[in-house]
């Protein structure tokens, strides 16, 4: 009858001897991992801080605010959101310095909560208070190790161990002091920390040719130099408004839309609607019970259009929202105004994946793949996308709204240049992720074996970094 239950004996005497005064049952019956030779959090913290937790705004007035949505994998992104809040004297105590680490605090999902990226530069960014920063004692453990171990299976497993679980889960400094954390020697230390500076170089080339066929794309349509106008009213007849659009709100009718519909419609190449430009596969797609799935959601979705991962399960544990089949050369838009920018390119790793019915998903065989990815994520389609959101407990873009959209043609030799320059950052990016997940596993396996079996692993997937590694 308690088939399936975790439960454990606990003596209350046991508890109350401790530091460690818990009495919630979630704290005995979690995961754990055998660790003998290991620091406590608080003995390699050099230095702690929260972030603010001032109103932020997104027109870029007053100071950069980092957030969770900015973090890029194991490295931090550019801020979206700004305050004019904070004082100057703040800022400059808040600032990003190189090698700092910063954890999530706290978070409706608790998987979020305790995933942690590394500063690889001095960045003039503060940060949010949901968010705290940890410079480690370097002669203890250097900042790379301290985010692989975080970020690893049993980095999960402390963390999860020592959250506060309510409403939220919450993972304070606090908690982050009684965590364990495997004392790793110097050698396996320095390999982490190179590995962790050579990923970030990859992902910064791979952002650099990303930029390049944006660039590309923007010179073709005419955007590089392009200003649309700030004029915040327009004054239309009945006629050019509500008679021609069905639209009565007065966001839709702003001026700066209309130049950028202009540009489209003054494209050498032309221009359709999307409906004729593009397909767009929105079939339900039934996940069978007992079978399991990549399912891809809006936090799988990278800055440069790639999909950073997935959860993989039964059919049957999926939520309701996962019913869009996707295949290699598919590309997915959100139709949720607020992460309308979340685009991603689908690769032959999830070609056959399931994503949620918040995305759109399109392809076409008069612009491939790669160009659309880049179109739709440049300002200009961005704009259209917002333009065209309606709703008010939740703002989209519907279905025919997204089918009616203007969409150019591109010329094919631009468009073939600008697929060399993403498949080159999609590879690049590829390999900056490989050093991270190799980071993460020696760590993992110097916990479960020892640090010559870590050191044999690396060995043995050095052919796989596609650039020759020296530590």
């Amino acid at each position: 009858m308690l088939e399936g239950l975790e439960i454990r004996e606990v003596d209350l005497k046991g508890i109350t001897k401790t530091d460690l005064l818990r009495l919630e049952s979630e704290f005995y019956t979690s995961k754990s991992f055998s660790l003998e030779n290991y620091f406590l959090g608080k003995d390699i913290i050099d230095f702690v801080q929260y972030g603010t937790s001032e109103e932020l705004n997104e027109n870029r007035d007053g100071y950069p605010i980092l957030r969770l949505n900015e973090f890029d994998s194991y490295f931090i992104g550019t801020p979206s959101k700004y305050s004019n809040k904070i004082s100057i004297d703040t800022y400059k105590d808040l600032k990003l310095k190189k090698d700092d680490v910063l954890i999530c605090r706290t978070n409706g999902n608790p998987k979020y909560v305790g995933k942690s990226a590394i500063v690889k530069e001095d960045y003039e960014f503060a940060y949010a208070s949901y968010l705290f920063k940890i410079r480690p004692k370097r002669e203890l453990i250097n900042s790379s190790t301290l985010v692989a171990f975080l970020n690893g299976i049993y980095g999960r497993l402390e963390i999860e161990k020592f959250s506060m679980q309510s409403n939220q889960s919450n993972f304070s400094p606090a908690k982050f002091r009684e965590i364990r954390i495997p004392k790793l020697s110097d050698k396996l230390n320095k390999i982490i920390e190179n590995f962790f500076n050579n990923s970030y170089i990859q992902k910064n080339n791979s952002q650099q040719k990303y930029t390049q066929a944006e660039n590309l794309l923007l010179e073709t349509l005419g955007l590089q130099n392009f200003t649309p106008s700030l004029e915040a009213v327009n004054l239309k007849s009945l006629k050019e408004s509500f008679l021609s659009s069905g639209r009565l709100d007065a966001e839709y009718y702003q001026p700066k839309y209309e130049d950028y519909i202009n540009l489209i419609k003054n494209n050498n190449w032309g221009f359709d609607r999307l409906e004729n430009v593009c397909n767009l596969k929105d079939k339900n797609f039934n996940p069978k019970d007992d079978v399991n799935y990549k399912y891809i959601e809006l936090s799988n979705i990278g800055k440069s259009g790639e999909i950073t991962g997935n959860t993989f399960d039964l059919g049957k544990e999926l939520p309701s929202r996962a019913r869009r089949l996707v295949n290699t050369g598919d590309v997915i838009i959100s139709s949720i105004e607020g992460s309308l920018e979340s685009c991603a390119l689908v690769t032959e790793q999830y070609n056959q994946a399931i994503c949620s019915t918040g995305f759109y998903v399109i392809n076409s065989e008069k612009i491939n793949s790669e160009t659309l990815l880049v179109l739709f994520k440049s300002a200009l389609m961005q704009n259209i996308l917002k333009q065209n959101c309606s709703g008010t407990i939740l703002t989209a873009i519907n279905k025919n709204e997204f089918s009616n959209i203007p969409v150019p043609y591109i010329e094919n030799n631009i468009q073939q240049q600008i697929a060399e320059l993403i498949q080159e950052s999609f590879a690049l990016k590829a390999a900056s992720e490989k050093l991270l997940e190799t980071s993460k596993r020696a760590v993992e396996i110097a916990i479960e074996e020892n640090e010559a079996a870590a050191l044999e692993f690396i060995n043995e997937n050095s052919y796989n970094y596609g650039f020759k590694i020296t530590y």
